[in-house]
């Protein structure tokens, strides 16, 4: 009989093996049960996530299900020990079981660190089992899960063979205390706007604030039928709420964990400023923008969705353009590149891949952070790019400081040891040769025309979505269907599952446009500058270079550096 169940599962016919190892395993004449009965675990596991399976998944005994999952686990079939654990790990924090429950907690942790070891992983799959959870102690037990593993990473000393060329020990343990630090913010800011998104939906947060804007229009003399002026009012209300909520976590960020690892470069009040100056440009564009779409999607009958699809289209389009050279500058410095080899430099190898370039600009981020980036903007023959004044070698102010003296404190030089050295001009080249193969490669109109289309899509469902009165009804609007909100219902959370896939799909897509831009900067003939620039760049952000290769595809735009570096070709650098 084993040998048929086996037969079964390799000609494809899982079904009928699930069905024949059951009966096996339930019939007191087969001498090895609990043979049969792992083998219909394990089928089980082959047919999930199908509804059934997952329902005798949920029907077994805690104790079993981990016996069965340490067998797994001992015969090699690590996958299967943990789609098997996940699986009933799931149900019962949705059945609120604490039977065995830390046991499986434990072992679900050890399982998830072999198949996927990165600790932002871990924290990722935390945070999903926690918004399913339904009982204090199954938290505690996730975060108690977190620390464990937070301790072994915290054991992790020395640089893998493979960085041993291009990362040295101090850098590497630098790297991997920020990551720490970067890796706990996220999880415990996750969990809080998890908590709070989750709060304002079951207290009826959105048809109160609705409300008390209808209370705003209305001491101006305004009622109901002011819908427009009440959804300004609304929004205005929840993005202060939403300022608010979120500036001590912003603060913490700024003047805790990048303070920590020398990066900011910010005062409080220069913070604070920054803060208010972006608010208020953001109602400048915010308020009108929304006015006017409300206004076409009312008027525009039928086919109101290619009208409102039109507008945002010349909307992001106008605000692609002006950005550069309107907005940016209320919150940087941005000066002309000054004369000399590597503007020549520049706009030689602009011209040479006909790159309509007009100017190049220095914009002076190290007064905020000394983070660095390049970038390029501009329509059809009026092309310009902007160099961080942190990623020159010879422009960035934190190359001016000098070396520490020799009474400095071990903390302050750790700390101005943090600070950017940025590229030589070469490199500065490489990098700029990377950005314009996006331009070259077509890279940013395919951008643009997946944008919209996929913005078009959304407009037509949202067209299909918003006469449902259940919608509304679901989320407390029992007496009215204001469009903002309907929009709000729809884009946000009806589309949720469809942003994820796409969001990943995006993902993939911009990792395959980076190795495509490498490639174009390498047939420049600049393979060796970009190699050295990457890291380069990688040492001044403090980038770690680790990373789990199912982690980094769900969530990283860019590639590790390690895959960059290996595609780049057979380029060594000590």
């Amino acid at each position: 009989m084993e040998m048929r169940v086996k037969h079964l599962e390799k000609v494809g016919e899982v079904a009928k093996a699930v069905v024949l190892a059951k009966a096996c395993a339930e019939c007191h004449l087969v001498s090895n049960q609990t043979t049969f009965r792992q083998t219909y675990v394990s089928l089980l596991c082959q047919l999930l996530p199908g509804e059934e399976a997952i329902m005798e998944i949920s029907r077994l005994d805690c104790k079993d299900v981990l016996d069965i999952t340490c067998n797994l686990e001992t015969e090699g079939e690590d996958n299967t020990a943990f789609i098997l654990c996940t699986t009933f790990l799931t149900q019962q924090l949705q059945q609120q079981s604490l039977y065995c429950s830390w046991e499986l907690t434990l072992l679900w942790s050890k399982l998830q660190r072999r198949i996927d070891p990165s600790l932002e992983s871990l924290l990722e799959r935390c945070l999903q089992l926690g918004a399913i959870a339904k009982t204090v102690y199954h938290l505690l037990f996730l975060v108690r899960v977190i620390r464990t593993e937070r301790r072994i990473y915290r054991l992790t000393m020395h640089v893998p063979q493979e960085l041993g060329k291009i990362m040295d020990t101090d850098t590497f343990e630098k790297s991997r205390l920020y990551q720490l630090d970067k890796s706990n913010f996220s999880f415990w800011s996750g969990l809080y706007s998890e908590t709070e998104g989750t709060l304002i939906l079951l207290l009826g947060g959105i048809p109160f604030v609705w409300k008390v804007a209808g209370t705003v229009t209305a001491r101006f003399g305004l009622g109901p039928e002011y819908e427009i002026l009440q959804s300004l009012s609304f929004l205005i209300l929840a993005t202060l709420f939403s300022a608010f909520t979120g500036l001590p976590w912003s603060i913490y960020n700024t003047f805790v964990i990048e303070e920590k690892h020398g990066f900011n470069q910010q005062t409080l009040g220069f913070f604070l400023k920054d803060a208010v100056k972006k608010f208020i440009v953001t109602q400048c564009i915010l308020l009108p923008v929304t006015s006017l779409l409300l206004y076409i999607i009312k008027i525009g009958g039928e086919f109101f969705f290619i009208y409102a699809w039109l507008f945002t289209l010349g909307v992001s389009l106008v605000l692609v353009t002006i950005y550069a050279d309107y907005i940016a500058p209320l919150f940087d410095k941005f000066t002309p590149l000054p004369e000399g080899e590597l503007k020549e430099e520049i706009e030689s190898m602009s011209k040479s891949i006909s790159f309509p370039l007009t100017k190049v600009y220095v914009v002076e981020g190290s007064k905020r952070s000394s983070h660095s980036n390049a970038y390029f903007y501009g329509f059809f023959k009026n092309k310009r790019i902007v160099l961080f004044d942190t990623l020159l070698e010879d422009y960035s102010p934190l190359n001016k400081d000098g070396e520490p003296e020799t009474d400095t404190p071990t903390e302050d030089k750790s700390k101005l040891k943090n600070k950017k050295q940025g590229c030589n001009n070469p490199e500065v080249l490489a990098v700029l040769g990377h950005e314009l193969g996006h331009w070259k490669l077509g890279h940013t109109v395919k951008n643009i025309v997946i944008s919209q289309m996929n913005s078009f899509l959304c407009f037509f469902l949202f067209a299909v979505l918003i006469g449902q009165k259940e919608l509304f009804m679901a989320f407390g609007f029992y007496n009215s269907q204001p469009t903002l909100i309907g929009l709000m219902i729809i884009f946000q959370f009806i589309f949720s599952p469809y942003n994820e896939v796409l969001s990943f799909c995006l993902t993939v897509l911009s990792r395959r446009f980076e190795f495509q831009a490498d490639s174009f900067a390498r047939g420049m003939g600049r393979a060796s500058e970009l190699y050295s620039a990457l890291i380069k760049l990688n040492k001044d952000n403090l980038g770690f270079p680790v990373a789990d290769w199912l982690f980094s595809m769900w969530h990283y735009s860019h590639p590790p550096l390690l895959e960059r570096l290996r595609a780049l070709g057979s380029t060594k650098q000590d």
